[in-house]
């Protein structure tokens, strides 16, 4: 038995590696993806006053404060059974959406991006994001980081801070905004509107037009039959703030549709001892292992499971996008893993329609944006679909509102399983007997994971493509014949 380590792996937030194992005859026997961190914020929470949560789980995440922010705070609106002002659910919205663009444009443009646009097997020097805008030119660059600073600072007004948010508060929000401020996010929303047309066009450009990337995309080495998770609106619209959580069969079929509070009746976590994140899966159909199809309760909860698990989408360009996925990639639902990066470019138009209807609504400026809790707090579930996938926060206090029981299942737990089959059938499509083990080709079982947008920490970060590499090969007795370093 050969052992091929990859230890960090590179692009994501957070650490974590990859354990490949091959048999005596050189193919893959069995691969490992171990997250090797423990950061245990559901204990950090316990015995703090649960007004307090919206602020301190921001901290799990440099990336995506702001989706544990919002979850934190409508689990506080449950727990002090408080109704919301029409107007503040807007505004957490506003600026929820505002977040959804440029967090999906970091993972497009700076975590997947470059393995299409400067290509999987190219240099690790070449493969990040400085390659990308060498490939698509300083102007596109200048695009990415121009949106992405004018989102920022809608968040910014709309939150308090650019990142770790403190506008929510159990009720509503801390503040209004006034019409000068109202147009300002105005233009901001237009813009992001154009820049989500820009990023259409790269896709198109770059990846739809190489037959090779289709290709590599529809490869059965990157499928899983899997079912989807995501929220919904009345309508089954995709919805990112608010709604019930629907599931899909691996054909397209509603499973399940229920409300978050709910969660416990259908989702349970599984526990295996060679990794600090558990295996979240269906109740009703049971664990039975890292296995898809209909009879496993593994569930995807990614961009592309939000559209499979939707009826559409609620915008109209987005729409349109949608219903040209579904033509280009064969129909609904797909199950093509690497097409989650098209879908979440759906996702980020989607995001910057939908700012664009909330900051123009008459009652965006109204100053009645929160509700003061009067009811003794007791238990409440607080949930979003973070852009990794569905997020749930779920406390329990006293009658002080001192929290004595905290359960968090954040998007990337969601799709652990998930993301253990994808690196395992993407090293054993790729790993053959007698073909060389190359930098690029372990690339390529990387990118099974990169289309998770995997978050293990958020905390640790280092330019794409420059953090260290090390890969020991042993034999089947377990001594190192070889070491690859980068």
């Amino acid at each position: 038995m050969k052992r091929i380590t990859v230890d960090p792996i590179t692009r994501l937030e957070g650490h974590g590696k990859i354990e490949i194992f091959l048999n005596d005859a050189g193919d893959v026997a069995n691969v490992y993806f171990q997250v090797p961190e423990l950061r245990g914020f559901e204990k950090f929470c316990e015995g703090h006053p649960v007004e307090e949560l919206p602020r301190i789980t921001t901290r799990i995440c440099g990336v995506c404060p702001e989706a544990h922010h919002m979850a934190s705070a409508k689990a506080c609106d449950a727990v002090y059974h408080v109704e919301i002002p029409s107007v503040a659910k807007k505004l957490r919205e506003l600026m929820y959406s505002a977040f959804f663009v440029t967090d999906h444009a970091t993972h497009f443009y700076i975590l997947s991006g470059p393995d299409f646009v400067v290509g999987p097997e190219a240099s690790p020097a070449e493969r990040n994001i400085l390659g990308l805008i060498q490939k698509v030119g300083t102007e596109a660059g200048l695009k990415v980081i121009n949106a992405r600073h004018a989102l920022h600072g809608v968040i910014k007004m709309l939150g308090g801070r650019t990142v770790h948010p403190v506008g929510a508060l159990p009720g509503g929000v801390s503040k209004s905004i006034n019409e000068e401020e109202r147009q300002q996010i105005e233009e901001v929303a237009k813009t992001a509107v154009e820049f989500g047309k820009f990023t259409l066009k790269i896709v198109d450009d770059i990846v739809l037009a190489n037959k090779g990337y289709v290709d590599l995309i529809l490869s059965d080495a990157y499928a899983h039959h899997t079912y989807s998770i995501g929220t919904v609106d009345e309508n089954n619209h995709v919805n990112f703030y608010d709604g019930d959580l629907r599931v899909v069969d691996q054909k397209g079929k509603e499973f399940a549709k229920f409300h978050a509070a709910d969660y416990l009746k259908h989702l349970e976590e599984h526990v295996e001892p060679w990794t600090y994140l558990k295996f979240p899966y269906l109740k009703n159909v049971g664990w039975k292992g890292l296995v898809d199809g209909p009879n496993s309760g593994v569930y995807k909860a990614t961009p592309l499971s939000r559209l499979n698990a939707a009826d559409g989408m609620a915008t109209p360009l987005a729409q349109e996008q949608y219903e040209r996925f579904y033509e280009t990639l064969g129909g609904k639902p797909v199950h093509a893993t690497l097409a989650t990066h098209w879908a979440r470019v759906i996702e980020l138009v989607y995001a910057a329609e939908r700012m664009l209807e909330l900051v123009q609504d008459p009652e965006i400026t109204s100053p009645e944006v929160r509700t003061i809790p009067t009811e003794t707090p007791t238990e409440g579930v607080g949930q979003v679909e973070a852009p990794r996938g569905t997020l749930i926060h779920h406390y329990i206090t006293d009658q002080n509102g001192i929290v004595e029981k905290a359960n968090l299942i954040v998007g990337t737990t969601n799709n652990n399983a998930a993301i253990c089959m994808s690196l395992k059938k993407a090293a054993q499509g790729v790993i053959k007997k007698g073909k060389k083990v190359s930098e690029g080709l372990l690339n390529l079982v990387e990118m099974a994971f990169r289309a998770y947008d995997p978050c293990l920490a958020c905390a640790t970060h280092s330019l794409p493509g420059e953090m260290p590499l090390i890969i020991e090969i042993h034999d089947h007795q377990g001594q190192l014949i070889e070491t690859i370093s980068r």
